[in-house]
């Protein structure tokens, strides 16, 4: 019976034994199928299958260099360092974290805990400087593999303050902000690029050089724009004022060669601005009424309209009543029979007004539009704002408009404007667009910026007119506190009300002059603006002696000599032009 059952089983067994054979063997073929067909997955599938060990990061782009026109360094590029561990990597982590915490400058506990996080990866810290990194390096060559080091590009700026409105700042995320920073941010990025890096730490990621960016040549002079900033301080002390701006212009070509506002900022610490109102450059942003020194701009217009003649005259009663408001004079008297240049040379309103009144709204606004008013100049810097001027036809003008108007009250411009529209007068009518930058180089070809000409705002003749009489103002009329011996100087004042809504400041003004000078050739224009200045009533008190003391450090870092020399130079056949800088 035993061996029967026995038998029995043997032949069970060999019955079976090619089922599970076969079984097997079709098991065994799925397994393989299953196996190829893994392998032929697409990258993308394979990835989410495996654990992510890698990241993409920006890389860092030679972001172009920004000179003075002198080659003078204004902006360059400097690397920091991003720091992370694998944590799974550092055997030692009591040790490590004691290590890292104090080349590092962190919380030796927190960097404990991030040590034993699960994360493939943790980051450290960031904007880690060149020693600190050079010592990481040589930390992980002596064994600590697990740190990984990232290089992350930043702009840096070596003049600090030195024309920070100018040049805006780059943020973190490798941008420009404001001022050329931000103009021009296309040509100093060039084109981005990005790469996968690996946090394993042995793997290593390619080495690639990034797309160079332009370099940036300006017009401004790092000498006088340091000049130009120190004096606009000492300004601000001396008088009181809570702000100010300072532009400096060659007004033959439009080319800045200056321009400060105060308050102003570190662009290497822009982050720590209280207020966003400092990043702006107020130069080119700032609306403000002008005042008197519009009168120029009156007088200019109403002569090239044919509305006036260079004999006008009209009888000064000391106020005018018309369109419902009435105009005073600054001194409230009266000044009797009073002509074109009598007008600006003791700064009447109710000259101004009468001006107005004789070339009607059509010739008085066609004549504001020609020197630019309400509209952008195109200076090549981020964050210009056009001015308000209403004319006729808007909601908000009327009739009174006209009046005010004239001599620099109800219309707003910006300093960058209101330069730009007395430059005209300077520069035999012609008036020049702004410019701020004087080439940009890019893989070895250079592009050179060309004066241009926003239109001619009067003719030759009535803009020479204008300038003797501005001549005139610093000579024998209220700013002769602006003039500045062995030179003819042109200017005039503002001194302008401050607006508020309802009606206007009683007890705080803006204060501002512009000139320039030699008068018969010029070579420079200067606006000086101060804001509630407390040290004077009056602009020919508080802004004319500031452009007098600018201007003598001026002419000297421009070497433009006295007008004795210069008419020596004349007679010998020289011209002052030729006079190397």
């Amino acid at each position: 019976m035993q061996a029967s059952g026995v038998q029995q089983r043997d032949e069970m067994f060999n019955q079976r034994l090619p089922f599970v054979l076969v079984g097997m063997v079709i098991i065994s073929g799925l397994l393989i199928l299953k196996l190829l067909s893994f392998q032929q997955l697409a990258p993308e599938v394979v990835n989410e299958l495996r654990p992510d060990y890698n990241r993409e990061i920006s890389l860092a782009t030679a972001r172009g260099i920004i000179y003075d026109h002198t080659g003078q360094r204004l902006a360059v590029n400097t690397i920091e360092y991003r720091i992370g561990i694998s944590p799974n990597l550092v055997s030692e982590k009591q040790r490590v974290a004691a290590q890292l915490s104090t080349i590092l400058g962190l919380d030796e506990l927190a960097t404990y805990q991030s040590l034993n996080s699960d994360q493939p990866w943790v980051q450290l810290a960031v904007g880690v400087n060149a020693a600190v990194g050079q010592e990481l390096e040589r930390l992980k060559q002596d064994g600590l593999i697990a740190l990984t080091i990232e290089k992350t590009p930043r702009r840096n700026y070596p003049q600090g303050t030195l024309a920070a409105q100018i040049l805006g700042f780059v943020a973190g995320n490798l941008r420009g902000y404001y001022g050329v920073e931000g103009k021009f941010q296309d040509q100093l990025a060039a084109r981005p690029r990005t790469e996968v890096i690996s946090d394993i730490p042995f793997e290593l990621p390619p080495e690639q050089e990034a797309d160079q960016g332009a370099d940036i040549y300006l017009t401004i002079d790092r000498d006088i724009q340091f000049m130009v900033e120190s004096q606009l301080v000492e300004a601000i002390n001396s008088t009181g004022a809570k702000s100010g701006t300072i532009i400096v212009m060659n007004p033959r070509s439009g080319d800045l060669l200056a321009m400060a506002s105060y308050p102003s900022y570190d662009p290497n610490a822009f982050r720590e601005v209280q207020n966003p109102e400092d990043l702006k450059n107020s130069a080119i942003s700032g609306i403000y009424e002008p005042g008197s020194v519009m009168k120029v701009v009156t007088v200019a217009a109403a002569l090239e309209a044919g509305d006036i003649t260079s004999q006008w005259t009209y009888n000064d009663q000391g106020r005018l009543d018309m369109a419902g408001i009435p105009v005073f004079n600054w001194d409230r008297q009266a000044h009797g029979v009073v002509d074109v240049t009598g007008v600006l040379v003791q700064s009447l309103n109710v000259g101004a007004a009468n001006i107005a009144l004789a070339m009607g709204p059509s010739d008085f606004y066609k004549g504001m539009s020609k020197f630019g008013f309400g509209r952008l100049t195109g200076v090549n810097l981020q964050g210009e704002e056009g001015g308000i001027m209403h004319v006729p036809g808007d909601s908000e003008w009327s009739e009174s408009n006209l009046l005010t108007n004239s001599y620099g009250q109800g219309i707003s411009v910006t300093p960058l404007q209101m330069i730009t529209a007395v430059s005209a007068i300077a520069n035999d009518g012609l008036m020049m667009q702004p410019n701020i930058v004087q080439r940009i180089i890019r893989d070895g070809q250079e592009s050179v910026s060309k004066p241009i000409a926003l239109g001619r705002a009067v003719s030759a003749d009535v803009a020479n007119l204008v300038r003797d009489m501005m001549v005139q103002v610093v000579q024998n009329g209220l700013d002769d506190q602006a003039s500045l011996p062995g030179y003819t100087v042109a200017g005039k004042t503002g001194t302008a009300e401050i607006p508020i809504p309802t009606g206007y400041r009683s007890d705080a003004f803006i204060m501002s002059f512009i000139g320039f000078l030699p008068a018969d050739d010029p070579q420079v224009i200067v606006l000086i603006k101060l804001d509630a200045p407390t040290s004077g009533r009056w602009a020919s008190q508080v802004a004319a002696p500031v452009f007098r003391r600018l201007a003598e450090r001026l002419v000297l870092l421009m070497e433009i000599p006295p007008d004795a020399v210069r008419q020596a130079l004349a007679a010998q056949g020289g011209t002052i032009t030729e006079i190397q800088r």
